[in-house]
């Protein structure tokens, strides 16, 4: 028995350094950008931390820009490049909500990108600027509840360029979450690995109106 949980043990941490090693900034196939609706975020998780974001009128924001593979993805990669400055994480802030999220962004994807810290940030900010973020949600008065297909549709028809399997729509505790767009390193829509393409099937997600 402890000969097996001997063998166990250096299994498991062969295994981790195999992924350690495998995982170099850089080289990676795509992004994956994923946006989160600011209302339903604050009634799950902000409100409770009693975030900043969460006392503003922030509507779709951006949660990260991610390094994919065609399979799983990297993260935590070594880097040569220097961590972002805070005033480099608070200028993320109209976008991401607070320099927090944009520092632990940078800590576990941003380093994988191959990228410095300011060229990944500018290129956040181009990939959030290029999708559109549907008007109708904004217009909502009151909590609703909805088919999760209904906010993909919706994305898909004010992003031409955008084909269902570039797109994905997330959903947690009976609430939309997320939306994820596939993009390729030169921002372009691509389709989505199997691992992303994780459709929330819902047909009465809770869907929170701007504060």
């Amino acid at each position: 028995m402890r000969l097996m949980s001997v063998l166990l043990l250096a299994a498991l941490s062969i295994g981790s350094s195999l992924r350690a090693d495998s995982d170099r900034a850089g080289e990676f196939d795509y992004y994956v950008m994923a946006l989160s609706w600011s209302p339903n975020w604050c009634v799950l998780e902000g409100d409770a931390r009693n975030a900043e974001q969460c006392e503003s009128d922030a509507g779709w924001l951006l949660h990260g820009l991610w390094p994919q593979y065609h399979r799983g993805w990297p993260d935590y990669c070594p880097t040569v490049e220097r961590a972002p400055s805070r005033r480099m994480t608070g200028e993320m802030t109209d976008i991401m909500g607070s320099g927090g999220l944009a520092w632990h962004q940078w800590k576990k994807h941003g380093v994988c990108s191959g990228l410095s810290a300011a060229q990944y940030y500018a290129l956040s900010r181009e990939a959030y600027g290029k999708i559109t973020r549907p008007e109708a949600f904004r217009k909502l008065d009151k909590s609703v509840t909805l088919p999760a297909s209904l906010v993909e549709e919706a994305f898909i028809k004010a992003n031409p360029q955008l084909e269902p399997d570039m797109i994905t729509v997330t959903c947690r505790d009976g609430h939309i979450q997320e939306v994820r767009i596939c993009l390729s390193k030169g921002l372009d829509p691509v389709p989505c690995g199997r691992d992303v393409v994780r459709d929330c099937r819902m047909t009465d997600a809770r869907f929170e109106p701007l504060r």
